[in-house]
């Protein structure tokens, strides 16, 4: 596996090694001593599966205490996931980082607690896997508005982004409940 840093600290960009023959392709899409010697150690507990049309923007979530850490992948179609530091204290606090996961590019994030996680559909169908080291909490989770114009996230989105009423709603970053604090646990 190739493991990239990202511009924001934690955030990390895996590439697997791809077999490609007649047959079609091999690759390990998890292997916890591999990603060990890149620091991510943390046992993930619960799969998570989601199929999506084009312009489906899911985001941007995340929970608060304890958190969940995510290694997240597009393996039907294609998205654009991004990630916001909603670590307060953070010197990249309310930034953000996007890259283009596809079922072709096989692609990779790991995103750790502290970052609010969205993806939006570029092609006409995906189907989206998230890895995650806490059991979803429905009482834990939070959202910040996907347009929030501080934090200002090109979506690359062709049209208007098909939400749920749920994300619909979410409050701005200045607005959100954060429990995140660089050097502080929850």
């Amino acid at each position: 596996m190739k493991v990239e840093s990202s511009a924001l600290a934690g955030v990390l960009l895996i590439e697997p090694k791809v077999f490609k023959d007649n047959r079609g392709f091999f690759m390990e899409s998890y292997n916890r001593q591999v990603l060990a010697e890149f620091g991510i150690t943390q046992e993930f507990v619960q799969d998570n599966h989601s199929a999506s049309t084009r312009n489906t923007l899911r985001g941007l979530h995340y929970q608060i205490c304890p958190g969940q850490d995510k290694l997240v992948r597009c393996v039907v179609g294609e998205v654009y996931d991004v990630v916001v530091d909603i670590r307060r204290g953070s010197p990249t606090f309310g930034r953000w980082e996007g890259f283009v996961l596809s079922a072709d590019n096989k692609r990779m994030v790991y995103v750790p607690k502290g970052f609010a996680h969205g993806f939006c559909v570029l092609s006409d169908y995906a189907e989206f896997l998230y890895k995650c080291t806490e059991y979803w909490s429905p009482q834990d989770e939070r959202g910040i508005a996907w347009d929030d114009p501080e934090i200002g996230v090109d979506w690359k989105l062709n049209g208007s982004p098909i939400l749920s009423d749920k994300d619909k709603r979410n409050p701005q970053l200045r607005e959100a409940d954060l429990w995140f604090e660089i050097g502080i646990n929850c």
